[in-house]
C-alpha cells in the first residue's frame, strides 16, 4: 500500500520508526493560539475556538488545542527533533501556523536542527472582514530543510503563496481542514515517488493529496473519529486512481 494510517500520540509513533524513512514532513499541528488572556487560551475547546455557534455541519472536537505557549513551543521543537531524524539529507518540512505563532513556530523549527527557509501564504478569499480593522484572510507555513536542497534531485518551480477556501458544507469532515487543491501543490516538494509525513494527520487532506500527485504517505492522527475519516478519504482515494496496470491478477 502507498500508505499506511496510525491512530495513537505522534511521539509516541514517531519514536517507533526508521531513521531516514521520508522525504518531506507537511503537517497542520494545532495552533493553540489567540485569547487575551491564559484561560481564554487554555479552557476553549478546539471546537469552541474554530466553529461559529450556528454552524450546520457538526464537526467533531480534537485534542492539543489547550497547551500554553511555552508548553506549545517545546512540544512542536520535540516533535520536529524526531521528524528531523525520520527525513533524509535534504529533505523537507513545512508547518502551517497563523499570524500569533508564526515567531514560535519558526524558533522551534530550528531548535530541532532545521534549516529555516521562508514562510509561504495561504489566503483564505472569503475570510470574515473586520470593522475598523485588516481582515485576517492569511494563514502561513513556515519550511525548511535538513541541510542543503539538491535541486536537480526535484526541479520543480512552486509558488510561495497559495489562494483557495477552506472546504465547507459536506466537503468539511475537520474543524481546522485544509483544501486539498493546496496540499497538492505543497507535495510536490516531495520527489516524484517519495514519501510525505503528516504528524497531525487530520482527516487526512495531507494524504489525499499526496497519494494523487504520485508520493506515498505516512499519517498519525491522535484522535480516533477523525483517523476513522482519513482512512476512509485514503482508500477511497487509492480507489479511485488505480488503474488495470496497478493490479496483478493472480491465478
Amino acid at each position: 500500500m502507498p500508505f499506511s494510517l496510525h491512530q495513537g500520540d505522534a511521539l509516541a509513533v514517531l519514536s517507533g520508526l526508521p531513521d531516514g524513512c521520508v522525504d518531506s514532513v507537511i503537517t497542520d499541528p494545532p495552533y493553540n493560539s489567540g485569547g487575551r488572556t491564559a484561560k481564554e487560551r487554555t479552557t476553549r475547546s478546539a471546537k469552541q475556538k474554530y466553529t461559529s455557534a450556528d454552524a450546520k455541519n457538526d464537526l467533531a472536537d480534537f485534542t492539543g488545542e489547550n497547551m500554553d505557549q511555552r508548553s506549545y513551543g517545546f512540544w512542536l521543537t520535540q516533535i520536529m527533533t524526531e521528524a528531523h531524524r525520520l527525513t533524509k539529507t535534504g529533505g523537507t518540512a513545512l508547518l502551517f501556523t497563523d499570524w500569533r505563532q508564526l515567531p514560535t513556530t519558526t524558533d522551534a523549527i530550528q531548535a530541532a536542527g532545521w534549516l529555516w527557509r521562508g514562510v509561504l501564504a495561504w489566503h483564505k478569499p472569503q475570510a470574515r472582514p473586520q470593522k475598523g480593522r485588516f481582515t485576517q484572510n492569511c494563514e502561513f507555513i513556515v519550511w525548511a530543510s535538513k541541510g542543503p536542497i539538491d535541486g536537480s534531485r526535484n526541479p520543480v518551480y512552486l509558488p510561495g503563496m497559495y489562494s483557495a477556501s477552506q472546504p465547507s458544507g459536506s466537503k468539511r469532515q475537520h474543524i481546522t481542514q485544509k483544501p486539498v487543491e493546496v496540499m497538492r501543490e505543497l507535495v510536490k516538494i516531495s520527489p516524484e515517488g517519495g514519501t510525505v509525513l503528516d504528524f497531525c494527520a487530520g482527516s487526512g487532506s495531507t494524504g489525499v493529496a499526496a497519494l494523487l500527485e504520485g508520493r506515498d504517505f505516512i499519517g498519525v492522527e491522535k484522535t480516533e473519529h477523525y483517523a476513522s475519516i482519513a482512512a476512509d478519504r485514503l482508500t477511497e482515494t487509492i480507489r479511485a486512481t488505480l488503474t488495470k496496470y496497478d493490479v496483478v491478477l493472480a491465478t
